[in-house]
């Protein structure tokens, strides 16, 4: 079995990935896939440290994660479909420009 450590440098290294993924990248579905990827490190952290721990108590915050990343997949893709049906473009920066 590897050491906790290993399992959080790869946490910590997927999470600055999304967290790039979201400052640097202008498409919408990108942005949504980073932010994934962000929820995924916490996810592969808490179950490292549950697993360290011998307590569930970190699988049950994946569990709760999981349901917020399935619920952020829901609305967000249904917003990016209605937005590319008005404007033509999942581009962030033209999104800012919907305000009334």
């Amino acid at each position: 079995m590897l050491p906790v450590h290993y399992y959080l440098g790869l946490s910590v290294i997927l999470f600055i990935i999304g967290t790039l993924g979201v400052l640097i990248r202008r498409n919408a579905i990108v942005v949504f896939m980073s932010i994934e990827l962000m929820l995924n490190a916490a996810n592969l952290a808490f179950v490292a440290y549950a697993l360290y721990w011998q307590s569930m108590n970190g699988q049950i915050f994946v569990f709760f994660i999981m349901t917020v990343a399935a619920a952020e997949v829901a609305i967000g893709l249904a917003l990016i479909v209605t937005i590319f049906r008005t404007k033509a473009s999942i581009d962030v920066d033209q999104i800012s420009t919907l305000k009334g």
